[in-house]
């Protein structure tokens, strides 16, 4: 069975995750070790907190090539949350910082990407659904939302979001307020959300069940 790594950085949702993990029977272990990160065959990056802290404490334990690394092998990763905007090249979350660059593109507020009176952070649940035209990607191909329905209901818990430089990328969007963005990625081996599907209950624990057949298969997104 496949081993997956939970990348431990002191600030993910830990339990949660792991838990999740169990439930769709993945093989998996918590580390901040890089080898044993580099060694495995899948990973999960999970976070919550600033993105400034989340990279100084990746670089405390010197993660960030390793994670950059390992996503170049090929082999399936996942990003959650802050996970997600940790692979973003930049963040301007209490001033411009870099991430890790996976993707090129900024993690922005709600109030950059349009003027308002937003309450922020947006807690609680709220749909996601495909780009206009690519519902078809995601249910007829590889992914790990292929048995979600467009229009179905995650948890969300952030102030900041990803705008990714290529739209391309974007695998789901959600509306908050009257503000559209990118509330998933989806490239080749990785898979990244905004929302938490370990908080968001039998579809959200459908999500981990799917990637584990991806995992399993030694398959790609697509």
């Amino acid at each position: 069975m496949a081993k997956v790594a939970i990348i431990d950085y002191e600030m993910g949702n830990l339990f949660s995750v792991e838990r999740a993990c169990e439930h769709a029977g993945l093989d998996y272990f918590v580390t901040s070790d890089k080898k044993a990160l580099l060694a495995c065959d899948a990973a999960i990056l999970p976070g919550v907190g600033a993105f400034c802290d989340a990279m100084a404490s990746l670089n405390k334990f010197d993660l960030v090539s390793p994670i950059r690394e390992f996503i170049a092998s090929g082999k399936p990763f996942v990003g959650i949350c802050l996970g997600m905007q940790l692979l973003m090249s930049e963040s301007e979350e209490f001033g411009a910082h870099e991430g890790i660059g996976i993707f090129k593109g900024g993690v922005k507020k709600f109030t950059t990407l349009k003027n308002g009176n937003y309450k922020v952070p947006q807690v609680g649940w709220n749909s996601i659904y495909p780009p206009e035209g690519a519902n078809g990607l995601w249910h007829g191909g590889n992914s790990p939302l292929k048995n979600i329905s467009p229009g179905e209901y995650m948890y969300f818990v952030h102030s900041f979001c990803c705008v990714p430089d290529d739209k391309a990328i974007i695998h789901t969007l959600t509306k908050y307020e009257d503000v559209e963005y990118c509330s998933s990625v989806s490239a080749c081996n990785v898979f990244a959300c905004q929302y938490h599907p370990e908080k968001s209950g039998a579809r959200g624990l459908e999500i981990y069940r799917q990637w584990a057949n991806i995992i399993n298969a030694g398959g790609q997104n697509e």
